[in-house]
């Protein structure tokens, strides 16, 4: 398995963890949500799960290459005091596509939607990495449709840019060691894939996630990587000429500061991959405090938090982030 978010500055900011395919007949998400489909656009129909929960809506979006899915096992923990939404972006997964205006304008007009279609009153959006560009289109375009926002590893310039903060561009030219592919035995099938990125990556994603994104032979073999059509509106996102430079809603945003390598990086016997990993990491972990600084003195009323994670945040560091929403989540009114 190649995951996208391992190129370069993409590793951390985009976050494509590679999903997988539809799983055969005899397979099935045990995850206990319910799914729906909503119009958004003509032949464009947006995956919704819901996991339950009474309380504030809070709706999870997914980072760049991933679906709801990936939120199958997080989204659980808190349904105690909230009642818990999941999308998945237009491109991926079981939600429809089209290329018509690939930009935020489109992404942040289909979670409008889905709100509108949900009746869902002033919820929380919580999105992971990309997503965050999506939370600031909302959050300045329709503050009043929204209680506040949590950037989970979103932070980043196409989320915030005062000026002040890293570029873009710096992040796109970080370049680190390539991650490593799963053997035969790790193809056997949509669990022994799990289990080896699992290994080799340091966290755990719901099976039902791997299952979204690859194609698989009819007996569930895991084949290759699916060519999502979203993937498009990436690069879109990141270069747009529009700046979010400040976000008029209560915001809280969790950075990984400073990044945890993925286990493969750390135990490689090859020194150079190790060295150049160190070095990787020492340069992503300076960009991302300066970018941190800039959205902590830009957003006065917000809070931002470090900590010692992947960028993953909410799979690695899942306590923390439960922790840290459920205190702001709080606040809110």
């Amino acid at each position: 398995m190649r995951r996208l978010d391992q190129i370069g500055p993409t590793l951390l900011i985009i976050g494509l963890l590679i999903p997988y395919s539809q799983a055969p007949s005899s397979w099935g998400d045990l995850s206990p949500h319910t799914t729906q489909f909503v119009n958004v656009e003509k032949d464009v129909r947006l995956e919704v799960l819901d996991w339950g929960g009474s309380g504030r809506p809070v709706v999870l979006l997914a980072g760049g290459g991933n679906t709801a899915h990936v939120f199958d096992e997080f989204a659980l923990k808190l349904t105690t005091n909230f009642h818990v939404y999941g999308l998945t972006r237009r491109g991926f997964g079981a939600s429809g596509f089209s290329a018509t205006e690939p930009g935020g304008d489109r992404l942040g007009e289909d979670i409008l939607a889905v709100i509108d279609a949900l009746k869902l009153k002033k919820p929380v959006l919580v999105g992971h990495s990309i997503a965050g560009a999506e939370l600031s289109w909302v959050g300045t375009s329709r503050p009043d449709r929204v209680a506040g926002l949590v950037y989970l590893e979103a932070g980043y310039p196409y989320a915030f840019d005062n000026g002040k903060g890293s570029t873009m561009k710096e992040f796109l030219d970080a370049r680190g060691p390539q991650p490593p592919t799963p053997g035969d035995s790790d193809l056997a099938d949509f669990s022994a894939l799990q289990r080896w990125d699992a290994r080799e990556f340091g966290f755990r994603v719901p099976e039902a996630e791997f299952r979204q994104t690859w194609d698989s032979t009819p007996g569930g073999r895991p084949v290759k990587v699916r060519d999502s059509p979203g993937s498009s509106a990436f690069m879109t996102l990141m270069t747009a000429a529009k700046k979010y430079t400040s976000i008029p809603v209560p915001t809280l945003a969790i950075f990984g500061i400073p990044h945890v390598p993925e286990a493969w990086m750390t135990r490689s016997a090859d020194p150079a991959v190790r060295k150049a990993a160190g070095a990787y990491f020492t340069m992503i972990d300076a960009l991302a405090e300066k970018q941190a600084k800039a959205f902590e003195d830009g957003m006065p009323t917000g809070r931002v938090v470090r900590l010692r994670a992947m960028h993953y945040v909410f799979l690695s560091n899942e306590g923390d982030v439960l922790r840290e929403m459920r205190a702001f989540l709080a606040t809110l009114k």
